[in-house]
């Protein structure tokens, strides 16, 4: 048997090995989804997302911990947006390329795999503590901006350097400077990727509870945050508290909680990739 025939049968195993690698995921995943809507569509209804919370299962709502995930999704955002595609921008275009240049590139690409709970204890510090803004939505919000700012780099920077280096080449011909290149060549051409980034970062953020109950996120919120200095919960740890009760239709409420999460998280992703392909398109043409 030569060479050529055993690569084509190592390839086909390779292949196989993929196909039930992945068929164990989906299936795995497809039998959580059904038993969480097993569960949780008799619950969900519009009572149940505009209830305040309870202690009796029946009366419980996720208003306030989902209108917390408002609050936190939108200062998240905010603060991470800017500061993310800023500093992308800057260290692709404007940085030096030197060993220090390479050591902060390497640092912001671990940062991206920190735990978030490193994140939670450095909020409860800063901002907390330092800041004294409190068990607050600000001091929420800017932990997890904190922790989806590396990837926000990363994603701007690997946007950038796909833009081709004659659209910058045409552009300084065309006597534009540095910074007019970038503002009207090259951001609009990598937008799309940057949009992308920026997106599936807060889907992450809106899923954390471990940095949200270091820096002291409350289990239980009788009313609706209205400023970024209130109090708040949000829809992992609401779920969370649920999950932890014995009665059975707390479990329930859980599983219409993850629901909501699950329909928040994936539109998400729609609206990202929706962005991204009607991007490209516009650049095409």
């Amino acid at each position: 048997m030569n060479n050529q025939v055993k690569n084509r049968i190592k390839d086909k195993l390779f292949s196989i090995w993929g196909w039930i690698s992945v068929s164990i995921g989906i299936v795995a995943l497809a039998v959580f989804i059904i038993d969480i809507l097993f569960d949780g569509l008799p619950v969900l209804s519009f009572r149940f997302l505009t209830s305040l919370p309870s202690r009796i299962p029946e009366k419980a709502g996720i208003f306030t911990a989902m209108m917390g995930t408002v609050w936190i999704f939108i200062l998240t955002a905010v603060i991470a947006f800017p500061l993310g595609v800023a500093s992308g921008v800057y260290l692709e275009e404007y940085g030096i390329k030197n060993r220090l240049s390479k050591l902060l590139e390497i640092n912001i690409a671990n940062l991206a795999g920190v735990p978030s709970i490193i994140y939670g204890l450095l909020g409860l510090e800063i901002f907390v503590r330092i800041f004294r803004l409190g068990n607050s939505i600000l001091a929420g919000s800017l932990t997890l901006a904190l922790l989806i700012l590396p990837i926000i780099i990363v994603s701007t920077r690997e946007a950038i350097k796909a833009v081709p280096q004659s659209l910058r080449d045409a552009s300084y011909a065309l006597g534009a400077t540095k910074w007019q290149t970038i503002w009207y060549q090259v951001l609009p051409a990598s937008f799309g990727g940057i949009l992308t980034g920026v997106i599936l970062a807060l889907s992450r953020a809106i899923g954390e509870a471990a940095p949200l109950i270091v820096v002291g996120a409350l289990a239980y919120v009788p009313f609706a945050p209205t400023s970024p200095m209130d109090n708040f919960s949000v829809l992992p740890i609401q779920i969370f508290n649920w999950i932890s009760r014995p009665q059975k239709g707390f479990i329930q409420n859980a599983a219409a909680a993850i629901i909501v999460l699950l329909i928040i998280t994936f539109l998400l992703n729609g609206i990202a990739m929706y962005m991204r392909n009607r991007w490209q398109r516009k650049m095409k043409i």
